[in-house]
């Protein structure tokens, strides 16, 4: 059993808050405190230094702490998975459904580790906007599914898997990028590429404006189009911006043929779900969202 104590230290490292570490974890903050100065006593160095405003940082220590704890709880899920393998061989077709994101930039390097481990499962991969998989769920096509955005239907139960970042772009060459950073008003600015009605990618945009008094009616949309890869080659040949995941630019990134434009005191971050029907979840849909979680440190 892995240190339960280096569990509440990752809570805390990760979230950089030690009342939301105790809420993760259900036990009391003071017993999260108590759990890292014994740890920092056994190390016999700081883990957390104090910043303004009662923010907390990570020291040098506790920096290395972090990546060792990554790799420990990592290989503690794949111990716990293997063992359950053991248990309980597994073969038959498992219907997947996945938003557009995350179909082509996400999932596909894990789809090819669990074909690699479970050859008996065969994967049929269906994929449409999160509004299209959440319909395809409820309408038991799909066993489970992956999606994007802020949706919640009461028929469909929701397991976030990870944290994925929307960041404005424009072209390598655009006019746009020579200012580098531009205020949440500014956004009306410009002419914006955007998802199509029902993608969780729109829904989360909309999210994110809204403290700022920004509809996305105020916007210039120049086009709504139904693809991450349409919305990138249109972006490449105009002086569009456009809001796209982080995970779909790193390789325009990587040459130069587009940049990320900052947004001050702007972040959108949003969680990719799993997806599954209420009640007993299918073996295969099980054995499928461990892995995911299991292997997540792939993508």
């Amino acid at each position: 059993m892995l240190d339960f104590r280096l569990q509440v230290f990752y809570a805390v490292a990760k979230r950089l808050n030690f009342t939301k570490a105790s809420a993760e974890l259900h036990i009391s903050q003071p017993a999260v405190t108590k759990h890292i100065k014994e740890l920092e006593a056994e190390y016999k160095t700081t883990l957390f230094e104090r910043s303004g405003n009662k923010k907390i940082l990570l020291t040098a220590a506790g920096e290395m702490l972090l990546q060792y704890a990554d790799q420990l709880l990592n290989l503690y899920r794949e111990l716990e998975f293997d063992m359950s393998l053991l248990v309980k061989q597994h073969k038959g077709i498992l219907r997947l459904g996945a938003s557009t994101t995350v179909a082509q930039y996400v999932i596909p390097p894990v789809l090819a580790l669990f074909h690699k481990k479970f050859r008996d499962i065969q994967v049929q991969l269906i994929t449409g906007n999160t509004e299209e998989i959440e319909q395809a769920l409820l309408n038991k096509e799909i066993e489970t599914g992956i999606i994007e955005g802020v949706s919640r239907n009461p028929q469909i139960k929701y397991e976030e898997y990870f944290q994925d970042e929307l960041v404005l772009v424009s072209a390598g060459n655009s006019p746009a990028f020579k200012k580098g950073t531009i205020k949440p008003e500014e956004l009306k600015n410009y002419p914006l590429l955007m998802r199509e009605p029902g993608s969780g990618t729109l829904d989360v945009i909309a999210h994110a404006l809204k403290p700022h008094h920004i509809k996305l009616a105020d916007l210039q949309t120049e086009m709504q189009l139904g693809s991450t890869e349409s919305i990138k080659s249109y972006l490449l040949h105009s002086n569009c911006l456009a809001f796209l995941s982080i995970h779909a630019i790193l390789k325009e990134l990587k040459n130069n043929e587009c940049h990320i434009i900052d947004i001050k005191g702007l972040s959108i971050e949003r969680p990719f779900y799993f997806i599954q029907p209420h009640g007993q979840p299918s073996s295969l849909a099980e054995v499928f969202i461990r892995f995911a979680k299991t292997h997540k440190g792939q993508l």
